[in-house]
Order: structure tokens, then C-alpha cells, then sequence
């Protein structure tokens, strides 16, 4: 009697399966909040069909900027210094921007030692993936707060946060980002559609994602907790992403529906759920951002998107071809320039 055939492995449009996407085994806490979030982006850019070994993946230093190590393990990668991931990516897609690329941080890396250079990438709209894994405390040495926890909230050994937050959402809408977004490690769905989204997006997608640190913030007191983000997220819609190679037919009722088109023909659609939310709209966003900071409820879904603006690459005008695969007569200046320049200084 002959063995029954094995069935099918499942594939993408590129005919790869998703062990293509995954990369080495996690060393983070058993429940961090960040093992999650590299699921989903695992699942996202598998979904989405992008070839893995046309991405590069950024860090800084911290519990969030390991995990690059732990997805698209055929891809490129760099693990910069503290707080330094924005301005090296920045100078990554200077380089090669036919490359995909997708910067992973933590609350600490990008709103303390590297807020500068985060502001810097927000003001060009950098067209990358910025992803902050918000767990509001320093995990690698040992929980004190960071600069996104909340007015209020309580340590494990019971001190007090008395310092206001940086809300990095709010920052990112101000200063020039054209995709904004948070959301819960939690909220497996909402996740996976905002990322979906963002990989869509050509500009600069900013993504703050409330990751809970098992160890150190995960207690009775924290506003980053798992229990906290269950009883307090407020989500602005049901989201529904559509990859611009599928289907795009789905049903809804009338009068529910607002359709974003995306860069690369996807659509993200967005199901009012309570409240009529233009995610198009500057002022609304960062009007319903503080809004929801008096009440202690985590706003989360798509919280801006702004197709119109150009991209730093496309405002710098560059050639398709990557700047670094260019030859030197093209890109160093003749010494008639070089004359030419001197005897005006003269």
C-alpha cells in the first residue's frame, strides 16, 4: 500500500514559503511583547510577496533592536549604535534605494539618545519602515523608565513616573512622517494590516507599537501592561488591508467604508467603528491624540497618512540606479568643476 502523497506547501506570489522570512531563534523573555510583533512581520512581508533578500534591516542597541536578528534572515542587516538606527538608515537608502527597508527600535532608542536623529528622519520623510517597540521602561538595564512612560505609572519596586511623555505618534505627524500608526503587540489583526499598509507606503511609516516587557513592566501600576492595553485601547477603526495583486472586491456597508489607495496600487480600507475618523487629516489626528491623553485610553489603527508629500529621495531627484553601484566618473565632479568653484571663491 503506497504512503499517502504529502500535501502542498503553502507558497507566496514568489513561490517562497514563509520559513524563507524567519530568521534565527529568539533569546528575548518568554512573552515579551516584541517576540509577537516579529511574527507579524514575518507573516506582513511574506503576505505581501516582498523578496526578502531586497530588504535591509536596521537597529540600534536594546531588548527591540535584537529582534531584527529573528526575521527575513535572507536579508541585509546592520546593528548600529545607540540611538543612531534613523541616520544610519537614512544613509542606507542614500545609498541603494531600490532596497526595502526597515528600521526596528525601542522607546528608549529613538525618544532618548536617538530623538535627535529621529527627528532628523521624520523632517525628510525618509521612505522606510519605523518601527518603536513602546514598552516604556530600559529593559537591558534593569526597568528604569524611559521617555515614553506615562505621568503616573508605577515601577515593580514602586516608584513613580513623575515625568510627562514623549509621544513619538505625535512627534512623527508634526515633523513630516506620511504614515503614522499605533497599535498593540496584542492585537494580532490590527498589527498585521498596519504593517501590511506600511510596507505599501512610499514615505516615511512610523509605527508605535505597545509591546509590554515581561520582566519589568508587565505589573499592576504600568500603562504598558498587557492587562492596561486590554482595558484601555481604544481602536479608531477596523482596518482590512488588500495587497494590490489580490481581489480588491469586498463587501461593505454603505456610508461605512473609507478607502485609502496606497503608493503601490494596495488598498487599506478603514471601517468606522464609533467615530468618523479621516486619517487624511493633519489636524484631526493630533487633535484626537491629545484628546485621548487626558482620558488614560491608548489610541490605536491609522492615525495619519499623506500621500501628497514627496519622499527624501524623490525630492533629492536620484537616478534609479543605486548611488553606490554608480562608477566614479559619474559621481565625482570633473577638475574643470573643481576650478570652476575655486575661482569663484577667489
Amino acid at each position: 500500500m503506497s504512503a499517502a502523497a504529502a500535501p502542498p506547501r503553502k507558497t507566496n506570489r514568489l513561490g517562497l514559503e514563509v520559513i524563507s522570512y524567519k530568521g534565527g531563534k529568539t533569546t528575548l523573555c518568554a512573552g515579551c511583547g516584541h517576540n509577537a510583533i516579529t511574527e507579524r512581520l514575518i507573516e506582513a512581508f511574506w503576505e505581501m510577496g516582498v523578496a526578502p533578500w531586497k530588504v535591509i534591516k536596521l537597529s540600534g542597541i536594546g531588548c527591540s533592536s535584537k529582534t531584527p536578528a529573528y526575521f527575513l534572515g535572507l536579508s541585509h542587516g546592520f546593528n548600529s549604535v545607540h540611538g543612531r538606527a534613523a541616520a544610519v538608515a537614512t544613509g542606507a537608502i542614500l545609498a541603494n534605494h531600490q532596497l526595502q527597508c526597515i528600521v526596528v527600535s525601542g522607546d528608549g532608542d529613538t525618544a532618548s539618545i536617538g530623538l535627535g536623529n529621529f527627528m532628523h528622519m521624520l523632517r525628510r520623510n525618509v521612505p522606510l519602515v519605523y518601527v518603536i517597540e513602546n514598552n516604556g521602561v530600559y529593559g537591558l538595564t534593569k526597568g528604569q523608565f524611559s521617555a515614553t512612560a506615562d505621568v503616573g505609572s508605577r515601577q515593580k519596586n514602586g516608584i513613580v513616573n513623575e515625568m510627562p511623555p514623549i509621544d513619538c505618534c505625535l512627534a512623527a505627524i508634526e515633523m513630516g512622517a506620511t504614515f503614522v500608526a499605533r497599535s498593540f503587540s496584542g492585537d494580532k489583526k490590527q498589527l498585521s494590516a498596519i504593517l501590511k499598509a506600511s510596507i505599501g507606503h512610499h514615505g516615511l511609516a512610523v509605527i508605535d507599537v505597545i509591546s509590554p516587557c515581561t520582566t519589568f513592566n508587565d505589573h499592576e501600576g504600568s500603562t504598558k501592561s498587557y492587562s492596561y492595553m486590554r482595558e484601555h485601547e481604544e481602536p479608531l477603526h477596523d482596518l482590512h488591508f488588500v495587497p494590490f495583486f489580490e481581489d480588491i472586491s469586498v463587501d461593505y456597508e454603505e456610508g461605512t467604508l473609507r478607502e485609502v489607495v496606497m503608493h503601490d496600487g494596495s488598498r487599506l480600507r478603514l471601517r468606522k467603528l464609533d467615530r468618523d475618523y479621516d486619517p487624511t487629516d493633519r489636524m484631526h489626528a493630533v487633535a484626537a491624540l491629545h484628546e485621548f491623553e487626558t482620558t488614560g485610553e491608548v489610541l490605536t489603527g491609522i492615525l495619519y497618512v499623506d500621500k501628497t508629500r514627496e519622499s527624501f529621495t524623490q525630492s533629492l531627484g536620484l537616478v534609479d540606479a543605486p548611488l553606490a553601484t554608480l562608477p566614479q566618473d559619474r559621481v565625482r565632479p570633473p577638475r574643470e568643476a573643481l576650478e570652476q568653484a575655486m575661482e569663484e571663491l577667489r
